[in-house]
């Protein structure tokens, strides 16, 4: 038989590759280690439709009803909603629900593009926040009060608030009081939490968004929860959101023909969490703990610290090997994956999924790593360009003006008419509409001989990019 993608998922499957990446639920080992094998035996035939006995996602008043309101007891919401088109979905409903077209909305600039996309099809005008950088890693650390008070008091008129918490990489800010500032200016604050569904079951591990005032929470439940793969929570508190404009996008932005495989996954997640979670993170915590004490005797392979304890960065500056080309000898040698990697390290995401045996195996291949892979010089520094570009253009605009390909060494200057977006994290260097910057375009040719992917240009060896065409 010839059937690529199933081909190519099996073979991933027979060469036992540790998963130190998302889905949270780890190829299902979790599953089998709670008692939930037998509900996938047969997954199939599962996979159903609206019928009588199933109910229905939009108006739900049966079974998915009963989820809904387990679910947001455990995550101690007053609404909760479930999302079968990924977090990507939540997002552009709840800013469209909350900022109506031509108003303004504040966005953290290391947003995912997501949340810029809501602006196009909503013609929303965004305005950023400059993101703060760790220069030893080049990972993004959020906001600070400051800027994020500055950047309100200049624009009081926006609807809207849209803060990422936690980062990709597991640092956070004090939510608390700017959600409260905004607040005080009637800005509506919503946060990106894809990262931190996890946060709950844990008093060592920073504060859910939900328990620091925010009004709309959108969660990535299959990231760092036992959930599938594009399966989603969007959770609200307080009565500042319209919950008939929020249900209403969000029949817009998710499909008519919800999968019942997802909408199932998240009920057992919720089953988990309540049942098993705190049990399971404190197990997960201990071997972290572990971990980060035995790879500290490493001379050349660090540890940058977060505030969320299971995101793991390892640094390779001292190595002298890029973060590229840690993940390829991990995945060819040790048969162990990542979730990503930049220029200066890589990113590990561990749930509560992951066993010790997982941590002893990734400890092992670090250890010979920091001996065989040592070269003469520290690896060079490459400076992530945090300054705001430009913005000529709204999105909206930009999106339906006519553009034209130019030589990428010829774009400096020019109004970019596509995204530039390192990924993952999928954060956004350049958006439709902003001026190109020679600092970004020597970064990304510089992390591009590196082997870092770059999403957004439509070609992707970066020989050309497309401007706004206005002559």
């Amino acid at each position: 038989m010839n059937i690529p993608i199933i081909d190519s998922l099996k073979k991933i499957v027979d060469e036992d590759i540790i998963s130190f990446h998302m889905p949270g639920h780890k190829k299902g080992e979790i599953y089998k280690l709670l008692g939930y094998e037998n509900i996938f035996e047969n997954i199939y035939k599962l996979d159903t439709t609206e019928i009588p006995g199933t109910d229905n996602l939009h108006s739900p008043d049966g079974c998915i009803k009963d989820s809904l309101k387990r679910a947001s007891e455990v995550f101690k919401s007053d609404k909760t909603f479930y999302l079968i088109n990924g977090s990507t979905c939540g997002i552009e409903a709840a800013i469209m629900a909350t900022v109506s077209p031509k108003e303004k909305i504040i966005l953290n600039r290391d947003c995912h593009q997501s949340a810029i996309n809501a602006c196009i099809i909503g013609d929303i005008d965004p305005v950023y926040i400059s993101p703060s950088i760790n220069k030893d890693s080049n990972t993004l650390t959020g906001v600070n009060f400051e800027d994020v008070k500055s950047v309100i008091d200049d624009n009081l008129d926006a609807k809207a608030i849209f803060l990422t918490y936690p980062t990709y990489f597991g640092d956070v800010f004090d939510l608390r009081t700017i959600s409260n500032y905004a607040h005080e200016k009637n800005m509506v604050v919503i946060i990106d939490e894809a990262h931190g569904a996890h946060l709950g079951l844990s008093d060592k591990l920073p504060d859910t968004a939900l328990s620091q005032g925010v009004d709309l929470v959108i969660q990535s439940t299959h990231k760092t929860l036992p959930s599938f793969t594009q399966s989603s929570m969007l959770h609200t508190k307080g009565n500042r959101i319209d919950t008939n404009k929020l249900l209403n996008m969000l029949r817009i932005t998710q499909s008519s023909s919800p999968s019942y495989l997802l909408m199932a996954s998240l009920d057992i997640a919720v089953d988990i969490y309540e049942k098993n979670g705190v049990d399971l993170m404190e197990n997960l915590l201990n071997n972290i703990e572990e971990f980060k004490y035995e790879i500290s005797r490493l001379e050349n392979i660090k540890v940058d610290e977060s505030k969320d304890f299971t995101k793991i960065f390892l640094n390779t500056k001292k190595l002298g090997i890029t973060g590229h080309e840690l993940e390829s000898i991990l995945r060819e040698r040790y048969s162990i994956q990542v979730e990503l990697s930049n220029y200066y390290g890589v990113l590990l995401i561990s749930t509560i999924g992951n066993t010790k045996e997982e941590f002893h195996k990734l400890k092992e291949a670090l250890f010979e790593i920091d001996k065989i892979y040592k070269v003469e010089k520290n690896l060079k520094d490459v400076f992530y360009p945090i300054k705001l570009p430009k913005k000529v253009l709204t999105p909206r605009q930009a999106f339906y003006m006519s553009k034209k390909n130019v030589k990428i060494d010829n774009s400096i200057g020019k109004i970019s008419g596509e995204y530039i977006i390192p990924y993952p994290p999928g954060v956004s260097l350049v958006s439709p509409g902003e001026e190109i910057t020679k600092e970004v375009i020597e970064y990304i040719m510089e992390c591009k001989s590196k082997g870092m992917n770059v999403n957004g240009v439509k070609d992707s060896e970066l020989r050309n990019i497309q401007i706004i065409d206005i002559d």
